[in-house]
């Protein structure tokens, strides 16, 4: 049997630039549900859409970070369909698209302006994006824009950098601008994962915008 080249985790939690990003998803998309999602038991997709949905969330819902849509699968299959993706991998997004989840696929750098109008999603999530060598708390201010008065966010946040990357006082700065503000923190792979990162467990944050 030939070995697996695929990405692993462990490159993925090595990536510095917006560069490093976009050259190992490239490389990765095709055989990343496979490779990671599926091996790896992948739970926070599930995470996210069950938490949306318990706190009265509703479409249309940008999903920032998208992948390969594992997030919108997981919306498919209680029936919100009016979402649309982001995400700075143009092969991860080709993926998505080979599966119909999605509206709209806009291929853009979380960290820089969006090409979206104000306030026109009633809901915004994000699995597995703010993590390891990926996004920081920078791009809060661009889903916060985009987002409508009442907005539900849902958005995982790696728990060691929850404090050391600012995400913590960025959501103390939003002050009045956010409300109901919760935290969870919960397995990020499921009891199939091997390796080192199987007991690992991470935070997701839920608010709405005012």
């Amino acid at each position: 049997m030939a070995q697996d080249k695929s990405p692993g985790l462990d490159a993925a939690y090595a990536l510095k630039t917006p560069d490093d990003n976009r050259a190992l998803y490239a490389g990765w998309a095709e055989t990343y549900d496979e490779t990671f999602a599926a091996a790896m038991d992948f739970l926070m997709p599930g995470h996210v859409v069950r938490i949306f949905s318990d706190l009265g969330g509703a479409g249309p819902v940008l999903d920032a970070g998208a992948g390969t849509g594992q997030v919108a699968a997981a919306f498919d299959a209680q029936g919100l369909r009016d979402i649309d993706a982001v995400d700075l991998s143009p092969e991860m997004l080709d993926v998505a698209r080979g599966k119909g989840l999605y509206r709209h696929r806009l291929v853009a750098d979380l960290t820089q302006p969006l090409p979206l109008e104000s306030g026109i999603y009633n809901g915004v999530v994000s699995s597995g994006t703010f993590t390891h060598g990926h996004v920081g708390p920078e791009a809060l201010d661009e889903l916060m824009r985009v987002a409508a008065p009442g907005a539900l966010f849902v958005l995982t946040v790696k728990t060691e950098h929850f404090e050391e990357r600012g995400f913590d006082a960025k959501f103390s700065g939003f002050g009045e601008a956010i409300r109901d503000f919760k935290k969870f923190s919960l397995p990020i792979y499921g009891p199939a994962a091997q390796g080192p990162h199987r007991s690992d467990e991470g935070l997701v944050v839920s608010f709405r915008k005012v």
